[in-house]
């Protein structure tokens, strides 16, 4: 790769920055799914709810929760929300089986939720507001997945308290009904654990740099909502920008490298960088270093830093194509990158050698809010042209342009 002057990493930086930017979800669409959640844990915690008793509430997970979340490569899928359902305690009698089908029931005594109802899943219930839905803007599901805290404490009010070293006291037990115990065991003790907020606590440490700390929950929001940030971390936009390609890439093939794998190798990988090119550049070079092979069977292990007993990439031993895909994506990734970067001749250049791996609708919005910027910076006499003709804010004034009428 070309080592890029301070102008043209500047430009690239602004790019993959923008990049990140054009793959949130809308602040707008953000707040109704946190309006979504929130109603469905009200009505499963109201007092009428035979779950009352145990203090149910609603609690973000995975993507949505890390920042990481991004807009759906066809415009017509669905945003996947997950979430838990955290219980403090339960009824002693009760099995996994009886937790998972008290909430379901619950579920089902509210029409509104009953018709939103998807057949009952491994781990969670879902509900699906597009397909019974009369506002066609909602394109997104809820996965509900019932849990226990057993350590007594709220997840939301622990979560500031402990430190990276201690995200075992952030476990849940989770339902599965997969698992041997599911039917009789009602020592929830002995479910199977889950931890998506100690994930969490060890994924905003990396996110953190020596000039900013990354706080993914937001001490004074009240409730169980991480703030809404325009604003994100070097590594929350690569994550972004590699989930986007993964989708492109794999668009509608299950055996696509998960979210989890490629957020777990891509904080493993991040070295703190300060901006998104530089961490781009090193997580696609490097991620592969993390995972780790068993020396006798070959077995790709990629670990889970909060539990390090479970193997992220358990299902490539059943599945080998996932595990040829990943790699597959992982070689493309860092070609595409690369070619990106040594694109020379103007933004147009360089916008059109995106659009195949990230795509044209994606790339369209980078460069309207760049030009945007561009013309903010003009108006205020800030933007300048560098000797190579990039336009930036480093090099000679360019002047604004002032409409004095028809000439």
């Amino acid at each position: 790769m070309r080592e890029l002057t301070t102008e043209e990493h500047k430009q690239f930086n602004e790019i993959f920055e923008n990049l990140g930017a054009s793959l949130d979800v809308p602040e707008s669409r953000y707040d109704e799914l946190v309006s979504s959640y929130q109603a469905v844990g009200k009505f499963l915690g109201d007092e009428s709810s035979p779950l009352a008793p145990y203090k149910p509430e609603i609690q973000p997970q995975g993507s949505f929760l890390l920042g990481t979340m991004i807009t759906p490569v066809n415009e017509n899928d669905d945003l996947d929300i997950d979430l838990v359902c955290e219980l403090m305690e339960k009824h002693p009698d009760w099995t996994a089986e009886n937790l998972k089908a008290k909430v379901g029931e619950r579920l089902k005594v509210s029409e509104r939720y009953k018709k939103l109802l998807d057949e009952e899943g491994r781990r969670c219930w879902t509900l699906l507001y597009r397909k019974n839905s009369e506002n066609a803007s909602d394109k997104y599901h809820l996965d509900i997945l019932p849990c226990v805290n057993n350590e007594k404490t709220r997840l939301r009010e622990q979560y500031f308290s402990v430190s990276v070293g201690q995200v075992d006291k952030l476990a849940l037990r989770i339902t599965d009904r997969e698992l041997s115990n599911y039917k009789y065991e009602t020592d929830s003790n002995k479910w199977l654990k889950s931890n998506p907020f100690g994930y969490a606590k060890w994924f905003e440490d990396r996110c953190s740099v020596l000039t900013r700390k990354t706080v993914l929950f937001s001490e004074a929001k009240v409730g169980n909502v991480p703030a809404y940030k325009e604003k994100k971390s070097p590594l929350q936009r690569v994550v972004q920008i590699l989930k986007r390609h993964r989708d492109l890439m794999f668009n509608g093939d299950e055996n696509k490298s998960i979210s989890i794998i490629i957020t777990t190798l891509a904080a493993r990988a991040y070295n703190k960088e300060t901006d998104v090119l530089d961490a781009l550049v090193n997580v696609v070079n490097s991620m592969e270093k993390y995972i780790v092979r068993e020396p006798n069977t070959g077995l790709c292990i990629v670990r889970n830093p909060v539990n390090p007993d479970e193997n992220f990439a358990d299902k490539w031993v059943e599945t080998p194509q996932k595990q040829l895909n990943f790699f597959a994506w992982l070689k493309q990734v860092k070609q595409d990158v690369e070619q990106i970067i040594e694109k020379r001749g103007g933004l147009q250049l360089i916008a059109e050698s995106m659009n195949k791996p990230f795509g044209r609708d994606v790339v369209q919005r980078t460069f309207s809010a760049i030009a945007d910027n561009q013309r903010k910076n003009r108006d205020n006499n800030t933007l300048r042209a560098t000797i190579t003709g990039a336009l930036g804010t480093v090099g000679t004034v360019v002047k604004a342009h002032i409409f004095h009428g028809d000439e």
